[in-house]
């Protein structure tokens, strides 16, 4: 497999709409124009593809100038553990070089806490920072 990356937002729905179903993101596709419009607002959009199909995407928000969030980092199950998730995540470090902070929130695992760790990311619970999320 080659898997090749771009960078842009023009991408079909219904690749979008199948990556988030198969990472079970249901509260997502539940509104496919509210899904569209995020990703149309996101700062940076990458996606990885295996020829035709979409098989990754990772997509940033923020001010372009001091902080960066990682919003989305999606890899179809069976493309997982081919080092594409951490190749969108580096590639967004290298388009985000100049700005202070990228900050990421995630579940709890001891998967995702190695894979993150692994990238250079620090947990709030282990350093002199804290995260707080409100869901409304």
């Amino acid at each position: 497999m080659t898997t090749h990356y771009k960078v842009g937002k023009d991408l079909d729905m219904d690749q979008i709409i199948n990556l988030y179903k198969d990472a079970k993101w249901t509260n997502y596709v539940n509104d496919v124009d509210k899904l569209q419009r995020a990703i149309n607002n996101s700062q940076l959009v990458i996606t990885a593809w295996d020829d035709k199909k979409l098989v990754g995407l990772i997509r940033t928000v923020g001010d372009l100038e001091s902080i960066s969030y990682i919003q989305d980092l999606l890899v179809l199950e069976k493309y997982q553990r081919n080092g594409i998730g951490r190749t969108l995540i580096n590639k967004v470090k290298k388009l985000t070089k100049d700005i202070r902070m990228t900050v990421l929130l995630t579940d709890e695992c001891e998967k995702n806490r190695k894979f993150y760790e692994s990238l250079g990311f620090s947990s709030c619970d282990q350093g002199q920072t804290v995260a707080f999320l409100l869901i409304n």
